[in-house]
């Protein structure tokens, strides 16, 4: 009876088990699909630095932005050897505007192509804007010229016989002064600079230049100098190894005009950087040679000249802008009219620095020519080409975005 008893309990066990959860297998749990943050209402855990995809994003319009097309069209298909012209639209949309109203509020957008210049923003700034693109494609299509002119006068006091002649307009480069006068009075003003016996006239060039595009031009050269004497880790013999370095020398200069509809006054952009070896400095040294022995060696320090001119000027095409670039180091050895001088120049720029001492009053005179199809070109079997500038531009030229 007792057997009988103990299977029946066990049976009845069996039967209970799964009651009271005995014996069941935990579930194999569930997968959670990931946390995506919504677009309308962002996870508070999403980090702020996460980039977020927005399908059908509208732009803002809090401040009244509209989107506006410009043809480019009637003014890149006239520069067909010219690498992205419609940067030149770029460049001179952001030197009117400035650069803060394009990355801040409110939300702005400006692009171009060849063939078309896309502009968001608010109505006043698409006005702007707009005046720009006509001067571009409304505006002269050949090239324009400009003279150049080098001169430096010995002593400053020019000015008490000229400041009735000019007159004085703002400039924002260090120690540059500005001015303009009528084309009259600026032969005038050259005519009291050949009476005087400390004037000289360095270099004289005209300058063929597409509206609005920006022409390059550099020319350096490399000079090596004994920099130091570093100690040889890979071998005890040598102990030292002498070590050079390299100075790039002379001129860069950009240069970009943008007329107006009606030809009357021009804007012209001008950077000119000039870095110059006035001399290099022997100084002697001692190195270390151990067992207190040294060696004496001698190692140069470049003693440099440089200048820097950073201008926009705006001026009526009938007057000459001059420009005083202050008192600098006089020019030395006789006058190099060309661009490959060694070391080249450029309207003398390189001359006003080499010699240490004498110091002159630096002159540089910008005058509008007209249209290269109305300059006389000289005859004669020297005279350009049709289309060049009257002095060669043999440094590189090449367009670039400022």
């Amino acid at each position: 009876m007792r057997s009988i008893a103990n299977i029946m309990m066990a049976i009845t066990g069996i039967l209970l088990f799964p009651w009271f959860g005995f014996g069941q297998t935990d579930p194999a749990p569930t997968e959670r699909p990931p946390v995506i943050p919504s677009l309308e209402s962002p996870s508070r855990n999403a980090s702020a630095a996460e980039p977020r995809a927005i399908g059908n994003y509208q732009l803002p319009q809090n401040a009244g932005q509209q989107w506006v097309e410009y043809d480019l069209r009637p003014y890149t298909n006239t520069l067909k050897n010219v690498e992205r012209p419609q940067q030149a639209v770029i460049d001179w949309i952001i030197r009117e505007t400035g650069t803060d109203v394009w990355f801040n509020e409110p939300v702005g957008i400006l692009t171009a192509d060849k063939t078309t210049l896309r502009v968001y923003h608010t109505a006043s700034m698409q006005k702007r804007v707009a005046q720009i693109y006509e001067r571009f494609v409304n505006g002269v299509s050949e090239p324009q010229v400009f003279g150049l002119r080098m001169l430096t006068v010995s002593n400053p006091q020019w000015r008490s016989r000229a400041v009735g002649l000019m007159r004085s307009v703002p400039s924002q480069s260090a120690g540059v002064q500005a001015w303009l006068m009528p084309k009259e009075n600026g032969a005038i003003f050259l005519s009291q600079l050949r009476e005087r016996g400390d004037a000289r006239e360095l270099q004289a060039a005209e300058i063929p230049l597409f509206n609005g595009q920006l022409q390059h031009l550099e020319q350096l050269r490399s000079r090596n100098y004994l920099k130091e004497y570093a100690r040889n880790t890979a071998s005890p013999f040598p102990p030292y190894t002498p070590v050079s370095d390299t100075i790039q020398e002379g001129f860069r200069l950009q240069i970009s005009s943008l007329m107006n509809l009606d030809g009357k006054s021009a804007d012209l952009m001008l950077k000119c950087e000039i870095d110059q070896v006035e001399r290099l400095n022997p100084v002697k040294i001692d190195l270390p040679m151990g067992a207190n022995q040294t060696q004496p060696v001698q190692i140069e320090v470049p003693q440099l000249v440089s200048w820097r001119l950073n201008e926009r000027f705006q001026w009526p095409t009938n007057q000459v802008l001059l420009l005083s670039c202050g008192v600098v180091a006089a020019p030395g050895g006789p006058v190099d009219n060309s661009l490959i001088g060694n070391p080249p120049t450029l309207l003398g720029l390189n001359r006003i620095l080499p010699t240490a001492g004498q110091r002159t009053d630096a002159l540089l005179w910008i005058e509008y020519k007209g249209p290269i199809s109305s300059q006389i070109t000289p005859s004669g079997p020297n005279a350009p080409a049709p289309g060049t500038a009257s002095a060669p531009t043999t440094g590189t030229i090449s367009r670039g975005r400022y």
